[in-house]
């Protein structure tokens, strides 16, 4: 499962049909549209009959009745990083969680660390940094938490050499 991304669990069945309540667990819930092609943890291979997202229901093709549905509860849907990248539509300064992950945070000409988790709390998402081992040998802490905000802390992120510019960083991590 490396190269595929959590994107939702599935919940008890509802009704006679086939339906189950989906709980979504991404930023990009238009990729649950008719004729998606979904993974599970049980290695089942779905694709989307319906989705209603008033509802949050969900309902996959040769699932036509309460019974066969009642097997995929509780099961978590996966998908692959390029089916990811073809239907999911960033906008700018945006980026998908698995390029920003073992990106090297520079400041200045220093190396802080690598990204190596992403933590989502209620008001912003914060870059769990491992700090480099030259820092920690200087009595600096072994990680550190850098706040996602383009405006403050993070300057660029370049996916494509795997680095992020940030400003203020270096404050943080000697004050943690």
């Amino acid at each position: 499962m490396n190269d595929k991304i959590y994107v939702a669990k599935l919940g008890k069945a509802v009704g006679l049909k086939g339906h189950l309540r989906l709980f979504i667990d991404s930023d990009f819930p238009e990729q649950f549209k008719k004729g998606a092609s979904f993974t599970t943890n049980k290695k089942l291979d779905l694709t989307i009959e319906e989705y209603n997202p008033n509802r949050d229901l969900i309902k996959f093709v040769d699932y036509d009745d309460v019974d066969t549905a009642k097997k995929l509860t509780n099961q978590f849907l996966y998908v692959s990083i390029e089916q990811t990248k073809q239907s999911c539509n960033l906008k700018d300064n945006e980026h998908f969680w698995f390029d920003i992950i073992d990106c090297e945070i520079l400041e200045e000409s220093k190396q802080l660390g690598k990204v190596v988790e992403i933590h989502r709390y209620p008001l912003t998402d914060y870059l769990e940094i491992k700090t480099s081992n030259d820092l920690v040998e200087q009595g600096l802490p072994k990680t550190f938490l850098v706040p996602y905000d383009m405006s403050s802390y993070i300057v660029e992120v370049d996916v494509e050499n795997k680095t992020i510019k940030t400003n203020k960083a270096y404050e943080i991590l000697e004050n943690s």
